[in-house]
């Protein structure tokens, strides 16, 4: 389908006619009499997959999640600035891009026409040696998509293409899942590219697009996610490297409208709410437990982040085997990022772009001007004349002086947009974390999957192994069906259909290219 969704601005369907459906197993619609009890503990994306699949077929759910709010790393939370006005704090831009097939599924739950997402018409690039990329004018479907590039692009000419090795470029060609992992998962992105004859002046491309969209320093992480990032944003699909964003802050334009809908399928939404371990008894059921309760489920699914499910894995002994265990408790996340949201006393200029990627800035890797395209922010800058502005700053260094960050990425966003030196800033929040999962070198035998020891024991998480190409929010939104669909199926009960880009390389010119490629 193509062609806007609702009114002028509103977010697109998918376009690739070539997108896989994956089938869930066969059984009958929905549950009818005493239908089991699941818990899905975490709230985030993942979770809210999973109680909706499961709740729509008839399935008790309560779903526990430790914070006030839905939404996992995607929350949101109150703040009054100092100017005495209300804002929506969260921890930042996140881009929604079309190849999120499962993510806008669960989205059209409670917005069918997805009215809540607006396009973004560019996702600029800009070096600090003057390069600038853009994806606005490059072709959607391979391989148009990247001799289109190829001829736009100021950092990436015919030459480079020419100079780059044809046999250690081949996987960039004809990427297969999960094939790219058995044989790329051992070298890290940055060897891989120098292994290629990747231009050096286009580095910033793979690494600002692709590598550090996983927090994560190119050195660090797996050739293979890089590969597959390739694949899922620009050489696999036709959906192209341009996203929609929320016309309002997350809990108000997705979460909120879900949890209500879950509520009204009879799922018991329990936010606040820890759960400090499962105990599997001898009869197949569950004891989830939180502070002075332990509830009986049938099933559980364990959609939670990588500190989280340690924590939980390691305060319940009874759970899996010991090799699974250990494969837990060895997952790591990605070095900490900081979030710096800034509200100004005065606009920056008016063709300054809503989303600008950032490259060579010391640590800057991208600006967002929010009163672009979130109504909150909008409304405040047209009631101040000010402005509101994000920064972000990836793979921070562990021994990094988190206040001499703050004031260096501050120093570069007046380098980029100078007209913001002089502004007063009316109040600034800086957010600090390290929560994400980090996808290492030689990391993926050891990621969990979906299945567990357990039958009846699920996981769900953008850290999940999923057999799919999929990455970041959509790894979260396809794990937590395919949970759903994994306690469905034992209940004899069909699951959601999932979509997804081709597994395999799409176009038959640049496979074509691959094949000769092996050759030489």
């Amino acid at each position: 389908m193509s062609g806007r969704e609702g009114r002028p601005g509103a977010a697109r369907h998918g376009r690739d006619r070539r997108a896989e459906v994956v089938l869930p197993a066969p059984g009958r619609e929905r549950l009818t009499g005493d239908a089991p009890s699941t818990a899905v503990i975490g709230g985030g994306i993942a979770g809210l997959a999973a109680a909706t699949a499961l709740a729509e077929r008839g399935v008790r759910v309560t779903l526990y999640e430790r914070e006030g709010a839905l939404g996992g790393r995607l929350a949101g939370w109150p703040v009054t600035l100092a100017d005495g006005s209300g804002a929506t704090m969260s921890r930042g831009f996140h881009a929604f891009f079309r190849q999120y097939y499962n993510l806008r599924t669960l989205l059209r739950r409670s917005d069918p026409g997805l009215e809540a997402l607006t396009p973004l018409p560019d996702y600029p690039l800009r070096h600090r040696d003057g390069m600038r990329d853009s994806f606005a004018r490059v072709p959607r479907t391979p391989p148009w998509s990247a001799l289109g590039f190829v001829a736009l692009s100021p950092t990436f000419g015919w030459r480079d293409l020419a100079a780059m090795d044809p046999r250690a470029a081949l996987p960039l060609l004809d990427v297969r899942v999960p094939e790219v992992y058995e044989r790329f998962d051992g070298i890290s992105a940055s060897d891989f590219l120098h292994r290629v004859d990747f231009p050096e002046a286009a580095h910033h491309l793979a690494f600002e697009v692709f590598s550090r969209s996983f927090f994560a320093d190119p050195r660090e992480l797996s050739a293979a996610e890089l590969l597959l990032m390739f694949h899922i944003y620009f050489l696999g699909s036709s959906e192209g490297l341009l996203f929609d964003v929320p016309r309002e802050p997350f809990p108000q334009a997705l979460w909120e409208p879900l949890g209500d809908r879950l509520r009204r399928l009879g799922c018991e939404v329990r936010t606040g709410t820890a759960v400090h371990r499962v105990r599997p008894s001898a009869g197949g059921d569950f004891a989830v437990e939180t502070d002075g309760a332990s509830d009986r489920h049938q099933g559980v699914v364990l959609a939670l982040d990588t500190a989280g499910l340690r924590h939980v894995v390691r305060a319940s002994p009874q759970l899996g085997d010991a090799a699974w265990r250990a494969d837990i408790a060895g997952l790591r996340t990605a070095p900490p990022f900081l979030v710096t949201r800034l509200w100004l006393d005065r606009p920056v200029r008016a063709d300054r772009a809503g989303f600008l990627g950032t490259s060579g800035y010391d640590g800057l890797d991208n600006i967002s001007v929010l009163d672009r395209w979130e109504g909150e922010s909008a409304r405040w800058a047209a009631r101040t004349g000010g402005s509101v502005v994000e920064l972000h700053a990836y793979a921070v260094d562990e021994g990094a002086e988190r206040k001499a960050v703050q004031r260096r990425i501050l120093g570069r966003l007046h380098e980029v947009y100078p007209e913001t030196a002089d502004a007063r800033i009316v109040d600034a929040r800086h957010e600090w974390r390290a929560d994400c999962p980090v996808f290492s070198v030689g990391g993926y035998r050891r990621r969990p999957a979906v299945g567990t020891p357990h039958p009846r024991l699920v996981l769900a998480g953008d850290l999940v192994r999923t057999g799919l190409p999929v990455a970041l929010m959509e790894r979260a939104a396809t794990s937590g069906f395919l949970a759903a669909n994994t306690l469905l199926a034992g209940w004899g009960v069909r699951g959601q259909v999932l979509r997804t880009v081709p597994r395999a390389g799409r176009s038959r010119l640049l496979r074509a290219l691959a094949g000769r490629a092996s050759r030489l």
